[in-house]
């Protein structure tokens, strides 16, 4: 495995770019969706997160590539993606026809869990304006050349939104790998968004193709097995002990079915309720595995827990502070998200480091 080289700051526009959809998340609180009588809202979506955590905790420079109707929703899920600072330059507004039959937003009721109830999501997303994006409605030549990006950030959730979503997002990744942009792809399975396109055939043809021109790949091990066709080897489905070496092969397997890859990374979770997992991370680095090995959080909302992870670790990257500290901030930052509610990060800096540092939960002051 090669090493990853990265553009100067001084040379870009942003620090990092995100391509994907920007939902309107409904959370019902501490109650659940089918009972609410009232919703809390947030915005969330997959790649979006990434470059709001990259944002909001580690004040780098970020922006979203994606795409809203143009009616009250939008712009609500517009002001939420101002408030959370990422540049919305790049955001495209679809014409509204009042009703929501050719072009509308995303909606996302998630309910958090509790103990043994596990958390749980509704979505309401066909026809989204995003899912109609189609080659050559983004300059990507503009954006990767003219201004610049030191990352882009991309996903199979994006993917999975439409027919054209992965020739988009493959458009995008070839501009950026023209101008020396790291590129990161988070699997990210959603049996849900599959289903009816084509199942895990497709997802794994859709996938194959655009991991086979990426740098950094993040996933676990369900996302391997149904996006690509690699499975965890000498262990059952279901495991009470997390299998260490099962996932550090995983990893190599992976690399090797895909030399372009310059870091392949995945969260290691084992949920015992869900309040209470064991969370940790592995990486594949320059043929070197890193490991930050699964300690017990106490969960607030879980939804958000992966992105803020890979914005930890694409920080890492970003600044320089090397594999281990990347993977180790990646780690703290999404246990520290998922003690928030709402899929975004609420995290700071500081905070981050003093997890790092083996801080406790006395109160600072």
């Amino acid at each position: 495995m090669k090493a990853l080289e990265l553009k100067p700051a001084a040379s870009c526009q942003w620090d990092e770019v995100s391509l994907g959809e920007v939902m309107l998340r409904l959370d019902p609180g501490e109650g659940r969706i089918h009972t609410a009588r009232g919703f809390r809202v947030w915005e969330g979506g997959g790649e979006y997160n990434v470059a709001r955590g990259l944002r909001r905790c580690f004040m780098q420079r970020t922006a979203i590539v994606t795409a809203l109707a143009d009616n009250p929703v939008g712009r609500l899920i517009e002001d939420l993606m101002l408030q959370g600072g990422v540049d919305t330059s790049l955001l495209r507004w679809a014409k509204y026809d009042g009703v929501g039959r050719a072009t509308r937003n995303g909606l996302n009721f998630t309910e958090r869990g509790f103990g043994v109830r596990p958390a749980a999501g509704c979505s309401d997303r066909g026809h989204t304006a995003v899912s109609q994006m189609k080659p050559g409605d983004v300059d990507f030549e503009k954006l990767f050349g003219a201004r610049g990006a030191r990352w882009m950030h991309t996903g199979g959730i994006f993917a999975a939104l439409s027919g054209t979503a992965p020739l988009v997002a493959a458009e995008a990744v070839a501009a950026a790998k023209k101008h020396g942009t790291a590129v990161s792809y988070d699997l990210n399975y959603r049996e849900s968004l599959w289903k009816d396109y084509g199942g895990k055939a497709k997802a794994q043809e859709v996938n194959r193709g655009l991991v086979g021109q990426i740098d950094v790949l993040f996933g676990n091990e369900e996302d391997f097995s149904a996006t690509l066709g690699i499975a965890m080897k000498g262990v059952s489905e279901e495991f009470d002990e997390l299998p260490v070496e099962a996932y550090a092969t995983m990893l190599r397997d992976v690399a090797a079915a895909y030399p372009n890859l310059k870091i392949v990374a995945t969260t290691l979770r084992t949920a015992k309720t869900a309040t209470v997992n064991a969370w940790g991370a592995m990486m594949l680095y320059k043929d070197e595995i890193f490991h930050v090995p699964q300690k017990e959080i106490e969960i607030m909302d879980r939804v958000g827990g992966g992105d803020s992870f890979a914005s930890g670790l694409i920080y890492g990257f970003l600044a320089e502070k090397g594999p281990q500290w990347a993977l180790e901030c990646g780690v703290a930052h999404g246990a520290l998200a998922m003690t928030t509610p709402g899929d975004t990060s609420m995290a700071c800096l500081n905070e981050v480091a003093r997890l790092m540092g083996g801080g406790s939960a006395r109160i600072a002051r």
